[in-house]
């Protein structure tokens, strides 16, 4: 023990004199995270202080190789033909082939949606090709390429360990130092780091590196959104920090560190690597300070002396503090921790940003530090289609999550891949929690757990994302991937669950996002918990059930032994904006939006856009509330991942978002609305149905989804009860109680007695809890109608026979309300229509229904005054799309404008009424694709639009100003 003491002593003194002598020596730039601007800063904090970095932005050799030449003839020791700018992508550089529509890269995507010309003009000279359903790059190229640069290593970077960094290449890449090879990597999800100790000694030195985005091998799935060209696209090349580093001999290659909530301590894992030759001394020294937030507490230094001989691991405890802060979604305050050795060979050192966190399953919910936690998610599918690429600067993610959080969400998926740095830096200070995935979907040929290559690249996929990023408190949680396919996938991830939970508990684990169940993983991602799935069509809970608040997910939960978080909630469409083209001004354009735009003007609508987008953005919104509110009602619920808060630009264009692929709004919901539904305190009510006759109580059980920083103390409970012009009709208190944290929380009932009304109104039902608010629509019809005066002079017939016509001849009013599925198809009975806004797409669907967008009337139109509507759908209209026909207008006079139009999809944009009016001979016709008469007596709706259609027929506004024929009349009707 004494000469081990005595070396340690020596030792000591040898590295002071050193480290004083060394101060300042050497020529290259020494690191200096503080002077560095703002978004390298994060991404130079786990570099050493006291490293040497040449940076190798700037122009390169460049030459594409998609013949697969270039290794065979040697082009890693020959002067490439062109430059290329580095960071950035080959599309970005303007390389590649001009894409066309008839370029060989549409056969390169896996898709179920194309269009088909010559119908559209735009094609119509290129002949009978196919154009993609989702964005369009300009230049498109896929297979190897080649990047080359000469370096020069100055002498001060002698017996020093160097390495290149090559931060987000895409994706398989290989390195040659003066022509000898140096290696190869395929990660899609961390940096490429080379060790290139051996090959560069100072001088000038050639480096080539060849980038590959072909699936060869490894095959992560062709939908994967790390390589699919439905979202970022499979680009290639490389962005972020692309340089050499020089580091002592005797380096610090890795810090994990692991913090212990419950015991105020850290547990720091350390990887040292000596390649001096010669075992070294070393003086290891840890110390942490706080990064944000207040703390009076003096954090301590610990050291320890070592002697390191090659690769090795050193673990250290470090104590916290009495006090520690703590991170969490309403407090993300975090630490660093600077680990420092010293030796003979220099001084290395990591600066590794924590937070002192303790994420976990508790039954069926999440918590944070003991705290229960309800995830409020979407996903983020690797969609930026300025770049084709996911930004590497900390700025634009900052941007992004402070939109999320805007929109009252604290959590983000990265569906099917893992992000870089940059990600996690920004959701770490903004207190975001991350589900990260191995960068495959494995469907369409791919598969997992069969033997294939792909097996093992997810094991050292998923390890490669925890050594880079094990440390960001925001890391909460890793799957696999995607809705994985495999005969054996379950016993696969059975295994890979076991190993990588052992392996690092700082997190939890799920088996993959949507399927299959594995037991023993830490929560569960299930597609069931929808309004609206895959395969239901108009048997759905939004499309098959009336209007009612009640429903919740409460059999998935008790059926599920930990967390339950609903996968890819939502996946409801909007029409597209057009006026977004011009945001697309980078690597990707909106040639999709480009071919709607067109069809639509071709169809005679192009005045009618906006209307489009507006109408079916307003029932776009009230699905999602319908979809997020479930969740939030469901007790023991663990959250919920949407699909999406922005739009989806791929497969087959899905227009899923409130937000375009730029997070911007779209003009018909804003943050403050959707956070009345989607928050940390979220009032619900449950009402047994949302239309009331004036006879009829309103009754609703009022609740609360409470997920704040604290319970609530003693908290009373208002609702008011309002017309839709803001008149008091009633209002009142719930007694005040404590409100802890949980969904469902039950708060009390309201009972308003019946309130006697002359014609029909909606109402608003606003409840307020601790200055969270929602609202709730309702509608108050007249329990007893009078009929309009004059109201012999309106037939109301379920077909035109032979009576119906001989009256519309002499002159006569009619009403013609047939039975659902009597329109022709060709007429529009084959248009599937629903109350809900399209699920995703129809390319994608196979056609599923609904084919439609809602309606979309001018509220203020005579015929609609006794039937209280906005331009757009609401639940008040469930009842007459569930009973109705589309009737097409294609075709016939533009002078025929709906009473009600039914919004089509924007791929076919046909022209749709729901309800029309025309002139036939000397009669007036009203057609309506409604059926306003069977089972009336159970449909206060139907009975009410019908009341209201047939006192306008029967006074002096009814006035059509188009004609039609009989015959053309009759064409509708099977």
């Amino acid at each position: 023990m004494r000469s081990i003491a005595k070396f340690f002593s020596i030792a000591s003194c040898v590295l002071t004199l050193w480290f004083l002598l060394s101060a300042g020596a050497g020529t290259a730039q020494p690191t200096d995270a503080s002077s560095r601007a703002p978004k390298e800063r994060n991404r130079e904090m786990n570099a050493s202080a006291n490293t040497w970095q040449l940076h190798l932005a700037g122009t390169w050799g460049f030459q594409a190789d998609p013949q697969d030449r270039g290794a065979a003839e040697a082009w890693f020791s020959k002067p490439l033909a062109e430059t290329i700018s580095l960071p950035g992508s080959m599309a970005g550089n303007g390389k590649g082939d001009p894409v066309s529509i008839h370029t060989s890269w549409t056969g390169d995507i896996i898709d179920k949606s194309w269009f088909t010309t010559p119908k559209y003009a735009r094609y119509r000279q290129e002949g009978n090709v196919k154009v993609p359903f989702w964005l369009q790059p300009e230049r498109y190229y896929k297979g190897a390429a080649w990047y080359q640069k000469t370096v020069e290593i100055p002498a001060s970077w002698s017996g020093r360990l160097i390495e290149l960094v090559l931060e987000r290449p895409h994706w398989e890449t290989q390195v040659w130092v003066d022509g000898q090879p140096a290696g190869k990597q395929n990660r899609l999800g961390t940096p490429h780091v080379y060790d290139l100790t051996r090959m560069l000694p100072p001088g000038k030195h050639l480096l080539s590196i060849r980038v590959d985005n072909r699936v060869k091998e490894v095959d992560p799935g062709p939908n994967s959104h790390s390589i699919s060209d439905h979202t970022q696209s499979n680009w290639n090349g490389i962005v972020g920090v692309l340089a050499l580093h020089a580091r002592p001999a005797v380096a610090l290659t890795e810090v994990q560190l692991f913090p212990d909530v419950a015991k105020k301590q850290v547990l720091a894992r350390i990887h040292l690597q000596n390649q001096a030759g010669v075992a070294r001394a070393c003086q290891l020294t840890l110390n942490a300070q706080v990064l944000n937030g207040k703390s009076t507490e003096r954090l301590k230094h610990v050291v320890q002396e070592i002697v390191v001989s090659g690769a090795q691991t050193v673990e250290v405890v470090y104590p916290i503090g009495d006090n520690p802060l703590l991170w969490d979604e309403f407090a993300p305050n975090l630490y660093s921790m600077l680990v420092t050795l010293k030796s003979v060979s220099g001084t290395d050192q990591k600066k590794t940003v924590f937070g002192m966190r303790d994420f976990k399953a508790a039954g069926t919910r999440f918590s944070v530090n003991g705290r229960p936690v309800f995830l409020r998610g979407t996903l983020e599918c690797a969609i930026f289609p300025k770049t084709g690429y996911p930004p590497t600067e900390i700025g634009e993610w900052k941007r992004i999550f402070s939109v999320c959080k805007a929109f009252g969400l604290n959590h983000m998926r990265f569906h099917s891949w893992c992000p870089p740095e940059a990600a996690f830096d920004a959701a770490d200070e903004m207190g975001v929690y991350l589900q990260v995935e191995c960068s495959s979907w494995a469907n369409q040929g791919s598969s997992v757990g069969d033997g294939k290559p792909i097996d093992e690249w997810i094991y050292q996929e998923a390890q490669g994302i925890l050594s880079a990023f094990g440390n960001h408190p925001s890391f909460c949680m890793l799957a696999y991937g995607n809705e994985p396919a495999g005969n054996n996938q379950v016993a696969y991830l059975r295994k890979w669950l076991e190993h990588f939970k052992t392996l690092d508990p700082r997190r939890l684990y799920t088996s993959a996002a949507g399927w299959p169940f594995v037991e023993n993983a830490d929560y569960f991602s299930d597609p069931a918990a929808r309004i609206q799935a895959w395969g239901q069509e108009l048997k759905s809970v939004i499309n098959g059930q009336a209007p009612q608040t009640l429903f919740d997910y409460r059999g998935k939960v008790e059926q599920t032994p930990m967390p339950y978080v609903s996968h890819e909630i939502g996946q409801w469409c909007v029409y597209p904006n057009f006026k977004e083209i011009p945001k697309y001004d980078g690597v990707l354009k909106a040639r999709n939006f480009e071919i709607f735009k067109e069809t639509l003007e071709e169809n005679g609508m192009g005045l009618l856009a906006d209307s489009f987008l507006l109408a079916s953005g307003k029932l776009q919104a009230l699905c999602y509330k319908a979809d997020i509110e479930a969740a939030l009602r469901t007790p023991g619920f663990g959250g919920f991942q949407l699909l999406d808060l922005h739009d989806f630009p791929g497969q087959g264009t899905a227009l899923v978002g409130v937000l375009d692929p730029f997070w911007d709004e779209k003009g018909y919901i804003t943050a403050a609305e959707y956070r009345r539904f989607c928050n940390q305190t979220v009032p619900l009510a449950r009402l047994a149905k949302q239309v009331f006759y004036d006879n009829e109580p309103i009754v609703a059980d009022i609740e609360v989804a409470h997920f704040g920083k604290a319970p609530l103390r003693q908290t009373p409970v208002n609702w008011t009860l309002t017309t839709a012009a803001g008149q008091p009709v009633a209002s009142g208190q719930l007694p005040s109680r404590e409100i802890p944290w949980g969904n469902g929380i039950a708060l009390g009932k309201i009972e308003t007695a019946p309130r006697k009304v002359d014609r029909a109104q909606k109402w608003v039902l606003e409840v307020e809890v601790a200055g969270f608010s929602n609202t709730w629509d309702i509608w108050v019809y007249p329990s007893e109608i009078k009929a309009p005066d004059n109201a012999a002079s309106v037939r109301v017939v379920q077909e035109l026979d032979g009576a119906a016509l001989e009256f519309l001849r002499q002159g006569g009013s009619v009403l013609l309300t047939p039975l659902k599925d009597r329109v022709k198809p060709e007429k529009g009975g084959s248009v599937g229509i629903g109350f809900s806004s399209i699920f995703w797409n129809t390319a994608w669907t196979g056609g599923q229904k609904p084919h439609t967008l809602g309606i979309l009337c001018d509220p203020k139109h005579p015929a609609l005054s006794d039937f209280p509507t906005e331009y757009h759908s609401n639940w008040q209209w469930w009842d007459a799309m569930s009973h109705s026909n589309a009737l097409l207008l294609d075709g016939l006079s533009p002078a025929i404008q709906p009473i009600v139009r039914v919004i089509d999809d924007w791929v076919t944009n046909r022209s749709l009424a729901l309800v029309f009016e025309i002139r036939v001979g000397k009669g007036k016709l009203v057609v309506s694709g409604i059926d306003l008469l069977t089972d009336s007596a159970n449909r206060p709706e139907a009975r009410q639009l019908l009341y209201s259609l047939t006192t306008y027929m029967a006074g002096a506004r009814f006035n059509p100003a188009a004609s039609m024929e009989e015959q053309e009349v009759l064409a509708f009707f099977k």
